[in-house]
């Protein structure tokens, strides 16, 4: 019988992603070719899958590390351009001619990959001087980076009727390249969800590591850290390069889930989800310093979002409630708000949904009622 506990979970979670995985491959055999899956379940599972790793690389630095960034939909957007320049460079150098085959495989997957790693290098080029300033001073930083991000892509040198106009990538870009059709988006669903998965899996790994530790360590009190012999500066600064790798990897994912890109949709006032408040609500809703609190609020966020936009029941509700359903920006406002006023912590705090944990909890609890009854028969026997 194993009896590490680190093991098991490894098992356990190993046990649990592969049965994930055959349920969705007989779903997607049995279901695939259906309207309803085409139109609408696989677009949605394209994008939760790239909420869920820009949702849980954020958490990394606001929520383990403790240092607010508003700029990760600024990596995010390099990650997205990085992909679609490099499919288009490899169509153009004949490396594949259609969205099928081992060739187009391997420019997919070293998109992502240099997606991630082109925004880590990024974030390790900002995080030097930023990190040296704490709350709402690297707020304002991180912010800025954003914003010149944008206008940096929207005067890139790659104008013309097969490249950036204005930081947006025309069809003629994704002619071969990345950007799926609602028929391919089910054909590659699975490179969204095993992506997924190893993004998240190495985020966990990370915190469970010592560099885990450390960053904790810093958040609960950086100068009792420093005074401990942690290098406080290395860690800051690799854990935000760290962040930034898997929000360019979501990037690639948004890159490949749309057909169109403009920076406009990385925007800061942006209305729709790429936005920094739609990001650290998604974070502070699921529980700054719990991975799979960001994972549950990232979905949930999508469904909010999806009603707000395409629900039948907002058309029935008051005109002025109407009015506030139009502004989504508003929304995520509001719930912000409630949420830092009844739950600070977030949902689940820093709490980690686990097997391990649930089957340990159920067992606990087993335990107890056992304790209970021993005690009430002992009590019996003495009177």
């Amino acid at each position: 019988m194993i009896k590490n506990r680190t093991t098991q979970g490894y098992i356990l979670n190993t046990l649990v992603i592969a049965i994930l995985l055959i349920g969705f491959a007989f779903i997607k055999e049995n279901f695939g070719k259906a309207g309803d899956f085409k139109l609408i379940i696989a677009p949605s599972i394209w994008q939760c899958c790239y909420l869920i790793i820009l949702a849980a690389s954020l958490n990394l630095t606001l929520g383990f590390l403790g240092q607010l960034s508003l700029g990760h939909c600024g990596f995010m957007a390099i990650g997205a351009y990085a992909a679609a320049l490099i499919s288009l460079a490899a169509e153009r150098a004949g490396v594949f001619e259609e969205k099928s085959g081992p060739a187009f495989l391997l420019v997919l997957a070293v998109c992502i990959i240099v997606a991630g790693v082109l925004a880590a290098i990024v974030g390790l080029i900002v995080g030097i001087p930023a990190l040296r300033l704490k709350g709402d001073y690297l707020a304002i930083i991180t912010l800025g980076f954003g914003m010149i991000i944008v206008n940096i892509i929207n005067n890139l040198p790659f104008a013309g009727q097969e490249g950036l106009a204005l930081g947006s990538a025309a069809a003629s870009l994704y002619k071969n390249g990345l950007g799926f059709g609602t028929a391919l988006k089910v054909t590659y669903i699975w490179v969204a969800v095993i992506v997924t998965l190893v993004c998240v899996a190495m985020m966990f790994m990370f915190v469970r590591s010592k560099y885990g530790r450390a960053i904790r360590a810093i958040r609960d009190d950086e100068i009792a850290a420093s005074a401990s012999g942690i290098n406080t500066s290395y860690y800051k600064v690799f854990t935000f390069a760290y962040s930034a790798f898997f929000a360019g990897v979501a990037g690639a994912l948004y890159a490949c889930a749309n057909a169109t890109l403009s920076t406009s949709s990385f925007a800061f006032a942006n209305g729709g989800i790429l936005n920094s408040t739609f990001v650290v609500v998604m974070v502070v809703l699921g529980g700054m310093g719990s991975l799979t609190g960001s994972i549950v609020a990232a979905i949930v966020m999508f469904l909010v979002n999806y009603q707000i936009k395409n629900g039948l029941w907002v058309k029935v509700l008051p005109l002025w409630l109407q009015n506030i359903f139009a502004f989504p920006m508003l929304v995520y406002a509001i719930i912000l708000i409630i949420v830092i006023m009844f739950r600070p912590k977030g949902i689940f705090g820093t709490y980690e949904l686990s097997l391990r944990n649930f089957f340990s909890d159920i067992k606990q609890q087993r335990l107890r009622r056992q304790r209970q009854k021993q005690n009430n028969k002992e009590a019996m026997s003495h009177d």
